[in-house]
């Protein structure tokens, strides 16, 4: 096995706190990006800065080293013509001086040459005159610089002067002279740039420190613009998360008249109006929960007279006329349901007051579930519809409010009658080390994955036109829920249109334990959990697909 090499713990801590640092603050990220855009900016302008002053103090000084060394050609030919020597030995004393005599001059010359010419052929000799003799190097005289000299006219070259010199750049310019009876010869000057080369450091730097300068004011300016740009930003965004947490007074501190001051005015007005919606919103809820309360409460009472009233007729049913009997039959029904949705609808008033309270104890999800069907059994039977339940084959003990756990089981197991067609309903039963999971599931029409976002919705039909045949009142999946959520556990829903539907409740075995998974699936694609622990013995997950022979 290869094994990947491993990064530095400290090093991949401080890496993610330097990123976490750089995507968390806007700041940073302004003032770092302004002062890169700044370095780049303050480059690109130091050297356009340099290579101007380098060429103008380069074409300038050259201008003045032709000049001179034209002046200086000039003198030697002079001295030359006007020289009486005719002997080899004369001749040779006059180069030396002449060469010798070039350095006292200044202008910057540090060596001269005094070569004879490849191309003349006058029988006198004198030997070349170099000083200093190191000028002789091919990097200051090159074969091509002599080749242009022998072409004949003033020619130069930039060279780089040796380190005996004083080293640096320079430049060397030829040109041809004759001297007495030795004939033609070429004179060459070596002039040093050293002078302009100090110039050119000391301008780059001062650039460079006044680029030093200018990056931390540029840097420090950025970094407090942005302070006072994004402070308020920052309170805004903490006013905010305020507010999301109920805190409706906050508001943000306003200064000046600028549009950072307008940008506060304007979120501080827009918070007092969401502080007055919401608040009238929730004393309309208020009023709305009081209202629904207050009327399932006073209904009681001529509820209770109209129920004494109706069962007296419905005792009596068999000695009315058919229509009178046939009537007092459907009041006795519609009382049911009416007696039915106002439980209901005390139920969920005291879950939207907070009101609603657990009675917990240790029970087996198994032993209510076998509540719930033997109490649905009845309708099952008058629908059609064979129910099977099937278990872990162990305990699935569970601290939960067996009346309330025993409710939700009973709407899920209504429903799936209701709309199971007939066809069989299987229950599935499971558990695992912190969690206790029931599914529903019928082979009826089914529901699209929209209805199943919207079925615990209160009062909601997938179809409006469908006739509720078992009297449901439209909130039992909605009291469920809240059932569900009560115990810290979920209620789930899933359908295919002629596929049929199922429901998963899944409860927390101990209070607070977190569920990170449902011991059962809750459709047919879903893999199945097993349990956690290997000591609960042998479980059984039903297959939902092949459940009733489906």
């Amino acid at each position: 096995m290869r094994l990947e090499p491993q990064e530095e713990p400290g090093t991949r801590g401080w890496a993610g706190r330097v990123v976490d640092r750089w995507r968390s603050s806007l700041r940073l990220r302004v003032s770092t990006t302004t002062v890169l855009v700044g370095v780049a900016a303050l480059i690109l302008l130091g050297a356009v800065v340099t290579v101007t002053i380098r060429d103008g103090l380069f074409e300038a000084r050259r201008d003045e080293i032709l000049a001179d060394a034209t002046a200086r050609t000039r003198s030697a030919q002079q001295s030359f013509d006007a020289a009486i020597a005719n002997t080899a030995p004369q001749v040779q004393e006059l180069a030396y001086d002449l060469v010798a005599g070039s350095r006292a001059g200044g202008g910057g010359v540090v060596g001269s040459m005094l070569l004879r010419s490849p191309e003349e052929s006058a029988q006198v000799l004198i030997n070349d005159a170099v000083l200093p003799e190191r000028l002789l190097d091919g990097a200051v005289l090159t074969e091509e610089m002599r080749t242009a000299v022998a072409a004949g006219g003033q020619h130069w070259q930039s060279i780089s002067l040796p380190l005996s010199t004083g080293g640096g750049p320079g430049i060397i310019v030829g040109s041809e002279v004759t001297l007495p009876v030795a004939g033609t010869h070429e004179l060459y000057t070596v002039y040093t740039l050293a002078p302009e080369e100090d110039t050119l450091t000391l301008v780059i730097q001062v650039l460079s420190a006044g680029a030093v300068v200018l990056l931390i004011f540029l840097g420090a300016m950025t970094w407090f613009i942005a302070q006072r740009v994004l402070g308020p930003v920052r309170q805004a965004a903490r006013t905010a998360e305020r507010l999301a947490d109920g805190l409706l007074d906050e508001r943000l501190d306003v200064h000046g008249r600028d549009e950072l001051a307008t940008l506060g005015r304007t979120f501080n007005e827009m918070a007092e109006s969401l502080q007055d919606q919401i608040e009238r919103m929730a004393e309309l809820s208020r009023l709305q929960q009081r209202f629904v309360s207050d009327v399932s409460h006073e209904l009681r009472t001529p509820l209770t007279t109209i129920r004494m009233a109706s069962e007296v007729l419905h005792a009596n049913r068999d000695s009315f006329d058919p229509a009178v009997r046939r009537s007092a039959e459907l009041l006795q029904t519609q009382l049911d349901r009416f007696e039915q949705m106002l439980a209901d609808l005390l139920e969920i008033s005291r879950f939207d007051a907070g009101a609603a309270l657990l009675d917990v104890e240790e029970r087996d999800l198994q032993d209510v579930v076998a509540h719930a069907v033997e109490m649905a059994a009845p309708l099952a039977e008058r629908t059609g519809s064979r129910i099977t339940v099937t278990g872990p084959g162990r305990p699935c003990t569970a601290d939960m409010d067996p009346r309330r756990v025993d409710r939700i089981v009973r709407n899920l197991l209504v429903n799936a009658i209701e709309h199971g067609e007939g066809r069989p309903i299987d229950i599935a039963v499971g558990v695992n080390e912190v969690a206790v999971a029931v599914v529903v599931r019928d082979h009826g029409a089914g529901m699209t994955t929209e209805a199943a976002g919207h079925v615990f919705d209160r009062f909601w039909r997938a179809d409006p036109a469908r006739a509720r045949t078992t009297g449901g009142t439209g909130l039992g999946l909605s009291i469920s829920l809240e059932d569900a959520r009560l115990h810290g556990g979920t209620l789930e829903a899933w359908g295919r249109p002629d596929e049929g539907a199922a429901f998963r409740l899944t409860l927390p075995r101990r209070a607070g334990l977190v569920i990170s998974s449902s011991p059962l699936p809750l459709h047919p694609g879903e893999a199945p959990v097993a349990p956690a622990d290997d000591d609960a013995g042998p479980t059984s997950v039903p297959d939902l697909e092949n459940l009733g022979g489906r």
